[in-house]
């Protein structure tokens, strides 16, 4: 079979992306306004979310969300070993410690067990983060939360969408946050958005997210508005645009194809690789829906005669791109010095560190491009086998 290149990722935009960047362009308003309060309330409508509030990232969702809760310094939030720097990152804002957790070995979620280990006077806070798209046990975790005063805030930046117990991700939670960043299940270039069901919150974030002035700009210059405002908090500058949120008005409305798109590679995936005992297919719990963001596979290397590394350069070398999703926050040296980790304190998360490999899956994969990733994992398997 002839070889191509299958990039890892590719965003699934079309004509009417197009369309709707240009409406947005031609209205004249281009930073936030009318388009962005439209996609706010179309979202909270999709997740079932009484407020939304639409921001340039998901770093700047999970910054806003502590800002409202209250965290401030010395207080310590709870956050899994295995997850993106921003997830911890934002808690260093508030001069508070991250308490990093291992991970399950099975679905790289946090370990429940091992957070009770973990809350002192200190903890504030409990970052999730679904893995991959996987929500975590939220029964379980908010039955922790409620037991020591604790608020839950929900990295959802895999998760959409997504389904824990037959509830749509986005009110599991006391807030969610979400990415639309370029490789995401809804794309906008950058952006993201918070959902909650808590007014005050709500409110509070709305203001902080624009320098902390109590009135948005397009309420001020649009028809009938006023030039007056007032700046009640030393706020941020974490408003999204009307072409941001044009885009992802138009991909909300084709989310659900899109997910379905990604649930059919995966499916292919697991059927040509649940019989290799090299692979180990993702875990995915019987309560729970994934929005299949990733497509992670471990390699069983006790099997291999090649590591994580030398598999995903011969990938490269048959044309498939792959990643890594992520290398621990422990391992990074910001938060090893900082905070004193160590390796040895995270066994599950090292086990799996070494060994996942993200494969390719995006809506506009070709049957071609599919087969031609599960052919060349199986040829790889077959002439590094350790036997």
């Amino acid at each position: 079979m002839k070889k191509i290149h299958v990039p890892f990722h590719r965003a699934y935009m079309r004509q009417d992306e197009m369309r709707g960047a240009i409406k947005a362009i031609k209205s004249g308003w281009i930073t936030m306004g009318p388009m962005t309060v439209e996609f706010e309330d179309k979202f909270k409508a999709y997740v079932g979310a009484k407020y939304a509030i639409a921001v340039n990232s998901c770093t700047a969702a999970l910054h806003l969300a502590l800002e409202a809760i209250g965290v401030k310094e010395g207080d310590e939030v709870i956050v899994p070993a295995i997850t993106f720097t921003a997830t911890a990152e934002v808690v260093c804002y508030f001069k508070a410690k991250p308490v990093i957790v291992d991970v399950e070995k099975s679905t790289l979620n946090i370990n429940i067990r091992k957070i009770k280990e973990k809350i002192t006077s200190k903890t504030k806070a409990i970052i999730t983060v679904d893995y991959g798209g996987q929500a975590v046990d939220y029964a379980e975790i908010l039955k922790i939360a409620k037991k020591h005063k604790l608020f839950v805030i929900e990295d959802a930046a895999h998760t959409l969408p997504s389904w824990y117990k037959g509830k749509k991700v986005g009110t599991l939670a006391d807030i969610t946050c979400f990415s639309f960043y370029a490789t995401k299940t809804l794309a906008t270039g950058e952006g993201g958005m918070i959902t909650t069901n808590n007014l005050r919150w709500a409110e509070r974030m709305k203001i902080m997210r624009l320098h902390g002035m109590n009135r948005d700009a397009w309420k001020r210059y649009d028809k009938g508005g006023s030039w007056y405002y007032e700046v009640i908090e030393a706020g941020y500058k974490y408003n999204t645009t009307d072409i941001n949120s044009a885009l992802g008005l138009v991909q909300l409305k084709k989310l659900e194809f899109m997910w379905k798109k990604r649930r059919a590679i995966a499916q292919a995936y697991d059927s040509s690789f649940k019989k290799i005992p090299e692979i180990i297919t993702p875990v995915i719990k019987e309560d729970r829906v994934t929005s299949w963001h990733l497509y992670v596979i471990k390699l069983n290397l006790e099997l291999l005669l090649i590591n994580r590394a030398r598999f995903i350069e011969e990938l490269a070398k048959q044309g498939v791109c792959a990643s890594v999703h992520f290398i621990p926050l422990y391992r990074h040296p910001f938060y090893r010095d900082k905070f004193k980790y160590k390796m040895e304190q995270f066994p599950d998360s090292e086990w799996a560190y070494e060994r996942i490999v993200s494969l390719p899956i995006f809506p506009g994969m070709t049957k071609f491009q599919v087969k031609q990733v599960v052919n060349t994992v199986r040829d790889i398997i077959r002439k590094y086998r350790n036997v």
